[in-house]
């Protein structure tokens, strides 16, 4: 059995980023534009900084694929995982202090005529947003290609998206395929399948060399219409979500998945959940408050900005957890899952 895995974040600068992930207890040194904090990374040597290693414990110092590849079922179980072989999921903060550009990831058509790229769906959990914040999702349902192409050539497709104002505690699910972009004033942990490939379509007239645009490999994965729904709620209100309280917990279903599912659990008072193998791997975030892990290998400390790998395998014990305290709790994708919605 393997014990609970903390793991270093990996700082990515960003041309929207700014010292915000600083609140997430992150190393944001004053004056960065750190836009993405890589919580769990699993992704092939071509991309740079996509290992995550373990901080602390008896496997301190060791990446995560090392760990995969010598604790296999221990820490996957029954998880799928990805086409390669990785771990699944790649987990991250964002910070967009401005507008991040407009942009899609390759659909399941794109990836099977190239190869070479990887099948990108996503969900952000917005942890902070200023007043009147908003991001953009999908295009509005009478908007066709004909209307994109006019639009691009115009410098107006942003007119063409959902503009969504959202606030703390809000998901926002987004398929392969679906035109989106973060506004400015947002922070998120996002949810994604382990992919950093990504088609911009406008960069709000940045005009930067080293962030070009990717139109023709856009155009192919662009989603128009009823086409954008998978049938999956493509916005959940914090609010509004299915919601369980029992045992000192609020516990509120933000979306299901056939890559994964996410809660959202609120500590009403100083509470203890109990650590038993589940035989899939869970993320657990801890994104108010702080928590303690407690098993034979001994305990591990999750403040507030901690991710946590639960393996599938993981050491019987207990997690406390203080009063006021939320935890994303993302739980992988299984063969069931997949069935389940028709894969």
């Amino acid at each position: 059995m393997l014990p609970p895995l903390a793991f270093h974040p990996i700082l990515k600068p960003r041309a929207g980023g700014s010292t915000r992930l600083r609140a997430l207890g992150k190393p944001v040194s004053s004056g960065s534009r750190i836009g993405e904090s890589w919580e769990l990374a699993d992704l092939p040597d071509s991309i740079a900084d996509g290992q995550s290693v373990v901080a602390g414990g008896r496997f301190d110092g060791v990446r995560l694929r090392d760990l995969r590849l010598s604790h296999r079922d221990e820490l996957l179980g029954v998880t799928t995982p990805a086409p390669d072989g990785a771990f699944p999921l790649l987990v991250k903060y964002l910070d967009a202090a401005e507008h991040l550009s407009v942009q899609v990831h390759p659909d399941a058509a794109f990836v099977r005529d190239h190869p070479e790229a990887h099948l990108k769906t996503e969900a952000w959990i917005v942890l902070d947003a200023a007043p009147n914040s908003v991001l953009f999702r999908g295009f509005r349902p009478s908007v066709t290609r004909a209307d994109y192409d006019a639009a691009l050539a115009a410098g107006t497709v942003v007119d063409l998206l959902e503009t969504i104002e959202v606030r703390r505690g809000d998901c926002i699910y987004l398929p392969s395929g679906t035109c989106h972009a973060l506004g400015a004033g947002i922070v998120v942990a996002e949810i994604q399948t382990p992919s950093d490939t990504t088609f911009r379509v406008w960069d709000w007239n940045r005009n930067d060399p080293a962030r070009p645009l990717h139109l023709d490999e856009a155009r192919t994965c662009l989603r128009f219409g009823a086409d954008q729904s998978d049938g999956l709620a493509g916005v959940v209100r914090g609010d509004k979500a299915p919601t369980l309280e029992a045992n000192g917990f609020i516990t509120k279903r933000l979306t299901s998945t056939p890559f994964f599912r996410i809660e959202w659990l609120e500590a009403t008072r100083k509470s203890t959940l109990p650590i038993e193998p589940s035989g899939v791997a869970e993320i657990w975030m801890t994104v108010a408050g702080g928590a303690r892990w407690r098993t034979a290998s001994g305990e591990v400390a999750a403040p507030l900005g901690t991710t946590i790998l639960r393996p599938a395998a993981i050491e019987p014990g207990e997690v406390a957890v203080e009063a006021g305290s939320v935890i994303l709790r993302t739980t992988c994708g299984s063969p069931l899952d997949r069935a389940s919605a028709g894969e």
